[in-house]
């Protein structure tokens, strides 16, 4: 199956699931940034699963093609076509995702894009310089993948790096930064609870309240 063919066939597996009513729910949650087919997640997924189980093409290209229509189900679809194929990208294709990123940029598709960077870090470690210059980079959603690549990693977390990327982002006022920082720390928690306890009391103020409160709805769970 080629790009081309991918795009065709998702568009006639999707467009015919289209749901007016929900279509309009789903774009009011989304503050109408952008238009809705209304299919909800599981149905999406299940309509679309082996196309993406089957594609053979580049997954890079076929998700620039889905970047491009006007439905906001096609960028979900662009984003579980590259966690799937994430090993066939390489080390080159993290450029190619994080350029998807700041196309239409909201919080959905970007932090499905940041468990694909996530991947591809977690594979190719020489990838962490890039990372490193992500966390200052002038666009928010970039550093807002840069904190939360390493959701779900457990003990492969490399903490020391996590805190520092949220003590050079702790002034930020921007909403997305401040809640990413709590969300990273709130998932190491799960795995090391001690060590966000002794992050948050050495950080003191210089984290914002919506980030220590994020932080912390894990820890009394944890003890």
């Amino acid at each position: 199956m080629t790009d081309e063919m991918l795009l065709d066939a998702a568009q006639a597996a999707l467009r015919g699931l289209a749901d007016p009513a929900k279509a309009a729910a789903m774009a009011a949650y989304m503050k109408h940034r952008f238009a809705f087919l209304g299919v909800q997640t599981p149905l999406r997924r299940q309509a679309t699963r082996s196309l993406i189980r089957s594609f053979a093409g580049d997954p890079l290209a076929a998700a620039g093609l889905l970047w491009r229509l006007d439905e906001r189900e096609f960028q979900y679809l662009a984003c579980d076509l590259l966690a799937h194929h994430t090993a066939r990208l390489g080390t080159e294709g993290l450029d190619g995702v994080l350029e998807l990123a700041v196309r239409k940029s909201w919080w959905d598709t970007v932090d499905s894009l940041a468990h694909v960077v996530g991947d591809l870090v977690r594979r190719e470690r020489r990838l962490v310089a890039r990372i490193d210059q992500l966390i200052e980079a002038p666009d928010f959603w970039l550093r807002r993948i840069a904190l939360l690549h390493q959701i779900g990693w457990k003990g492969d977390t490399d903490t020391m790096r996590l805190f520092d990327y949220c003590l050079r982002q702790a002034g930020e006022r921007e909403f997305f930064i401040r809640k990413a920082i709590g969300w990273a720390l709130r998932d190491l928690a799960w795995h090391d609870a001690q060590a966000v306890r002794d992050f948050l009391a050495s950080a003191g103020t210089r984290l914002s309240p919506l980030s220590r409160r994020e932080a912390a709805r894990n820890l009394d769970r944890s003890r």
